[in-house]
This record gives structure tokens, sequence and C-alpha cells, in this order.
């Protein structure tokens, strides 16, 4: 696979994909590993089947984040090149509209019923850039204390959460009324999140990573308070730390069942599991790849894919063994990733 840059800017060949946020075991489709390149110009899609690159989003230029409508109709990609968020038919795969943005933008999400993408702002003074996937326009720009790195909506869908490393905060979004429902200030920059739920669904705990911090805090979601901390293991003796790429501890998943959360370390090489809802350590799983920069799950919980950074493959990890059984080669510098399916 070459990774030159093609000229112009057009879509390769991808099937119509739904995103990881709707519940993919009830859907029909193939499960894909969506890998954003972000100092290259194309998505990698992997078949978790075969742990095989099968196709490319071609010439997008520093794609940062993607997310999928729930039909599976559009894809969005966050476009760092252009600050735009493109928006490509499913059908033809091609790019049908850019929407400009209010600033340079980071990751995305999307709402559980696909009517609208939430765009991390990075630039300042940052916010949330609401879009309207109806008529693929930005309707408004949420404020938020401080830029905003990543954006994510809770599982019941009822909020959208936007962590700022400058203004070391947690921006919680009502997502019905579109304005902000409450903050919380960190003592450091807030980088990855994810959530684990109450038995009715609804969110008790987002899981937060924060600049400079091998580990991660556990916030209430009720009380809106850090209730817990953990470090990440100390390495074992004649193992040595990665000092290139993300922060310390970049990327965070929690399957679907809820039992289990699983955790990279950068500056360690590993990725973690750690058991819900008690967070003990479960196990740990060394990386051939550098950089473990970000981590999904297939759906039924069983195999992460840790994208490592540093040296350009995606990790592949059997969550029950914690063994790494496979690395797959992407493009330069892939970071964010997400499970979806390729209809």
């Amino acid at each position: 696979m070459t990774h030159t840059h093609a000229p112009g800017r057009r879509l390769g060949l991808l099937a119509a994909i739904v995103a990881f946020s709707v519940p993919l075991v009830a859907a029909s489709g193939q499960v894909r590993i969506i890998q954003t390149n972000s100092a290259g110009d194309r998505v990698s899609i992997i078949d978790p089947a075969t742990n095989k690159v099968v196709g490319e989003i071609q010439d997008i230029e520093a794609n940062h984040g993607a997310v999928v409508a729930p039909d599976g109709k559009q894809i969005y990609v966050s476009d760092e090149a252009m600050s735009t968020l493109d928006v490509a038919d499913g059908k033809t795969f091609k790019v049908i509209k850019r929407i400009p943005l209010s600033g340079h933008p980071n990751n995305i999400s999307i709402g559980k019923d696909g009517r609208r993408v939430y765009v991390g702002i990075i630039q300042p003074p940052g916010g949330v850039d609401v879009i309207d996937t109806a008529s693929s326009t930005k309707v408004k720009t949420i404020p938020t204390k401080g830029s905003i790195h990543n954006t994510y909506v809770t599982p019941d869908g009822k909020y959208v959460v936007a962590g700022s490393i400058q203004g070391k905060t947690i921006n919680v979004i009502d997502a019905k009324t579109e304005e902000p429902a409450w903050t919380l200030e960190m003592d450091l920059g807030v980088r990855p999140m994810t959530f684990a739920t109450n038995p009715d669904g609804s969110t008790k705990w987002i899981f937060v990573q924060m600049s400079g911090l091998n580990g991660f805090a556990v916030v209430d979601f009720a009380t809106h308070k850090e209730v817990k901390r953990i470090n990440n293991p100390a390495l074992p003796p004649g193992k040595k730390e990665v000092p290139e790429g993300s922060d310390p501890s970049h990327g965070m998943a929690v399957t679907f069942d809820q039992k289990t959360l699983v955790v990279c370390s950068r500056q360690n090489n590993y990725l973690y599991s750690y058991s819900l809802p008690d967070l003990k350590l479960l196990g740990s799983a060394e990386l051939t790849g550098k950089g473990a920069g970000w981590v999904t799950l297939t759906p039924d919980g069983k195999t992460a894919y840790v994208a490592n950074p540093v040296t350009n493959d995606v990790s592949v990890v059997d969550v029950k063994t914690m063994k790494e059984t496979t690395k797959i080669p992407v493009g330069f510098v892939p970071k964010r990733n997400t499970t979806a399916l390729l209809q």
C-alpha cells in the first residue's frame, strides 16, 4: 500500500458504515474498524475477520475523527487541512459537501438518532460546533470553558461531553436543548474519555485521561465530582518506557456488557484491562507497535484495536487473554479509530 498524496480530494471506495454507537450486534452488515491517519490523506478500513486493510477513504488531508450516520447513508470526517466537516454520500462515496466550521477541528461524535454531528473546535476560543445532518449545515456553536479536543455522546444519547486540554475542563451539554448543562474543572488537561452506565442505561461514570497522567480519573456523573484516580501499573523490570507519541495514557473503551474497561498506556506501551465496576486490574497486553494512542473494540468485546502512531500500525489484542495477536500496517500517524458496520 502506498501512502503518497494523490491529487485532488476524492473519496475511495467504501461501503456505507453505521456508527459504533448503535447496537451493532442487532444490525446487519459487516463489522469494520475505521482508522484515521492524522499525518496522511486517507483513512484505513480494516476487516476484523481477516485483520487486513480492505479499503481506504482517500484524499482527506490530516483527517482527525470519523463518524457515520446510523442508516449508513452519510460519512462524516473532520478535516484539519480545510477546517471543515466533510460529508460523503454512502452510496457514491463522493464528498457532497464540506461544511465550514467556526475554527480548526479535532475529534467528532454523532447523536444516537444521527440528526446532529458534534465537532470539537480546538482553535481558541473553542466550543462545540453543531452540525444538522439533514441540511448539512452548522446551526450553532455551543460555548465551552476552553477549546475542545474530543467530543462524545453519552451511551443514553442525552448528553454531549466535551473535553478541553487548555481549559482543563469537562463540559457537559444537554443534547435536547443544546445548551451547557454543567462543567467540571480538573487539575490537568482533559483528553480521551469513555463511560460506564447504570442498569437503566443512564451515565454512571466518566473515565477521564489527562495530560501527563499515566492512568485515569473517575468522575461521578450524578454528583459532578471526581471520586477516584487510578494509575496504570509500573513497568515490569527490564522494560523501557516509550517517550514518543501522545500523552502517557491516551485512549480507552468500555465493552458493551459493561464488564471491562481497556486503557492504553503509551508510556508503558501496554494495553490494560480493568474489571467493572470494581476497577481491579485484570490483565496487561504488551504491544509490539509503539505509541498506543487510541483503542476501539469489536461489538462482542473480544478484540481490541490499538492505534500505534509511532510505528504506523494497529495492534490487535485478544481481550480475554490480553495478548497481542497481530499487527496491521496502516497510514501515517494513526490515532482515532472506531468500530462500524459496512453495508
